[in-house]
Parts: C-alpha cells; sequence; structure tokens
C-alpha cells in the first residue's frame, strides 16, 4: 500500500465542532432537496471518524444507510462505535465501513449510492485518486457533496511580516511528494470541479472557512503548529519557490509570539475553504 497521510482520531475529534459549524448548511439543504423521501444510500469518503455522518444525517430525509470508506479501519471503527447519528426524521441511520485505497475506487464500490461525500479530503489527494472519485461518482450518476477543501488563503490577526512566508511554503507542502504520490493541496478544488464539469455535471462552489480563535485555543494552537511546522520543514527541504532556509531559523521566534498572543486571547485566524456540490445534469 503507498504512504498516505496519517490522521490521529484526537486531531478529527478537535476539529469537530468547528468542522461543522464550518460547512455550507445552504449546500446541504440543497443536496437534501435532491434527494427521495427514501431510503437513501450515503457513501462518505475518507471518513476518518465520521465526522460528516453526523452533521449531514440529521439534515438528510430517511431511512439512511451510510457507507464509511476510509484506508484506516481504526478510525472507521470508531464511527461505527456509540449510539449512531439520526436522520431528520429522528431515526436511526444505519452503518457500513469499507477500508481501501481511493485511487483503486471504482464504481462497484459506489453501487446505490444516493449521495457520494467526502470532509477535508480533497487537498491530501493526487491527481489519480481524484480522478479515480470523480470517475466512480459519475459512473453511478450519484450527486456529491465534498466539503471544506483548503484554498491555501489564510488571514492572521494582527498581522505580522512572516504570515506571507509561512503561508506560502505550507501551500508548498501541501503540494509536495509522498511515496512518489504528488499532492493536490490547494490546486484540489478547482481539478475536481474542472473534472465534474467536463463530464457534463452542473458544480456549484460555496467559500467556507474555519474561524479560530480564543473560543477555542486548543484548536488554535493545534493548527498554528501543524502550519508553521510543515512550513518550517518546507524551507529547507523545498526546491526553488518552494525553498526559505532562513524561514526555518525564524519559525521559533514567530511560534513563541504567536503562542503569547494565543494565550492573552489576542490572536485569531481564517482558514479558507470550499464546499462543492456536483450534481449530474
Amino acid at each position: 500500500m503507498s504512504e498516505v497521510i496519517e490522521v490521529s482520531g484526537d486531531w478529527l475529534a478537535l476539529r469537530e465542532a468547528e468542522d461543522a459549524r464550518a460547512r455550507s448548511r445552504v449546500l446541504a439543504e440543497t443536496t437534501a432537496g435532491l434527494l427521495p423521501a427514501g431510503p437513501i444510500s450515503v457513501h462518505d469518503l475518507g471518513s476518518g471518524t465520521g465526522s460528516m455522518m453526523r452533521w449531514l444525517a440529521p439534515i438528510l430525509p430517511g431511512p439512511q444507510t451510510w457507507t464509511l470508506h476510509d484506508w484506516n479501519a481504526e478510525l472507521t471503527a470508531r464511527a461505527a462505535e456509540g449510539a449512531p447519528p439520526r436522520d431528520r426524521r429522528g431515526e436511526a441511520v444505519s452503518i457500513r465501513t469499507r477500508t481501501g485505497e481511493l485511487e483503486r475506487l471504482e464504481a462497484h464500490d459506489l453501487a446505490g449510492a444516493s449521495l457520494v461525500t467526502a470532509s477535508a479530503l480533497l487537498d491530501v489527494l493526487t491527481e489519480a485518486e481524484l480522478r479515480a472519485i470523480v470517475g466512480a461518482c459519475v459512473a453511478v450518476g450519484a450527486p456529491s457533496l465534498l466539503a471544506l477543501s483548503v484554498t491555501g488563503e489564510v488571514e492572521l490577526r494582527p498581522a505580522d511580516p512572516l504570515d506571507a512566508r509561512i503561508s506560502r511554503l505550507f501551500n508548498a507542502h501541501q503540494q509536495r511528494g509522498v511515496d512518489g504520490r504528488e499532492l493536490l493541496g490547494p490546486k484540489a478544488p478547482t481539478l475536481v470541479a474542472r473534472l465534474f464539469a467536463r463530464a457534463g455535471w452542473r458544480v456549484e462552489r460555496v467559500r467556507t472557512e474555519w474561524r479560530l480563535d480564543a473560543g477555542d485555543p486548543r484548536l488554535l494552537e493545534a493548527w498554528l503548529d501543524g502550519w508553521v511546522e510543515a512550513a518550517a520543514e518546507q524551507s529547507a527541504a523545498g526546491t526553488g519557490a518552494g525553498r526559505d532556509p532562513d524561514l526555518h531559523r525564524e519559525a521559533a521566534g514567530y511560534r513563541r509570539l504567536r503562542s503569547a498572543q494565543s494565550r492573552r486571547g489576542d490572536l485569531s485566524a481564517a482558514v479558507a475553504h470550499v464546499d462543492l456540490l456536483a450534481v449530474p445534469r
């Protein structure tokens, strides 16, 4: 199996509330209006511990069966634990799990799907994986709601002269090679929209964003750690425009400054994402 991006269950739990707040309720309601009264079958790609299911199931009609696809069986096992979420009629949904790599996704893996979903997934995929997903969705003709893909835009307040350099290097890190896999990073939303459009599908886009501040300092600090660490790693390992050796030395001081601002409640960050809904014409 190819090396994949490790995602911890703790990180998914920490970000779940902000993910739920940030996703487009408008696109979710539009999606609900496209579906039959029931029963419906939802396939969630890169499902992790099931946060997309917990957020979306109460908005959709029922009865619902969710099939959770992820390479990490431990995460999908956590998703299936405990009380299942309920549909908008208050009935519990059924949950199934599947383990496998998305670059091998085929139409038969989505057979019978009424809807395909994903959240915070596209930017950690390769072009081959993205093409496989779009091809499978088009083959089964199921609307696809793809939420929270990063666009590469970040705004911190108060601003700092290093912000732009760190953002540039972080975005380069998001498009790095991992064991022969060339990640798409912020390019993914544009590519997936183009692929669906070429297939004759209609694509709706809604800008969404994380808003991180003193209301959830643990999430702000965790995001900041990852953002700066990835940029510092890229500063030394990158090439061309993706290389900035001086930043590696400056990153520690920047991180201390930002941490102090966060502890005082003076720091906030807006992290831009986009939600997409692709529908057959």
